[in-house]
């Protein structure tokens, strides 16, 4: 049976992309992504919080995408595989590295742009309605007592 390698991380960046040409003329772009876990110590009572941070690099299309419309702060689904790299240093000594390989880049922030086009757009549900303080119009139901499933 074949192993499964898989990493979902939602987080936000903690500094810009860096975005690459690599030598054979493919775009690459790392960020950095900080995930967090929050709980209340049952001692003290006390908000904890654990900040782990996360080595994610993008190719292709994805790689473009990020470096133009991501900046520090943002918020990002990310689903990968765990990849180890290894290469020499100046010194000529081994070192590996342990990262995310993107496969899936969603971001989950919502741009200025689409906010107010929904603004400008008519609110046809009655959710938005109710929301917006517009009167929600009901719709009648029939019911026959042999179409309830209960």
């Amino acid at each position: 049976m074949a192993g499964v390698n898989k990493v979902i991380i939602v987080g936000n960046l903690g500094q810009d992309p860096d975005h690459k040409v690599m030598t054979n003329g493919n775009p690459v772009t790392n960020i950095s992504v900080a995930t967090s876990e929050v709980w209340a110590d049952k001692a003290s009572g006390e908000k904890r919080e654990v900040v782990e941070w996360h080595r994610i690099t993008l190719y292709q299309r994805q790689a473009d995408i990020a470096a133009q419309f991501l900046k520090k702060g943002s918020k990002v689904y990310i689903e990968g595989r765990l990849r180890t790299r290894k290469w020499q240093d100046q010194n000529g000594q081994d070192r590996y590295i342990t990262e995310i390989q993107g496969d899936v880049l969603q971001m989950l922030d919502s741009r200025q742009d689409s906010q107010q086009q929904q603004a400008q757009a008519p609110q046809n549900n009655a959710y938005a309605n109710a929301k917006a303080g517009k009167p929600v119009q009901q719709q009648a139901y029939n019911f026959e007592e042999d179409n309830i499933p209960f």
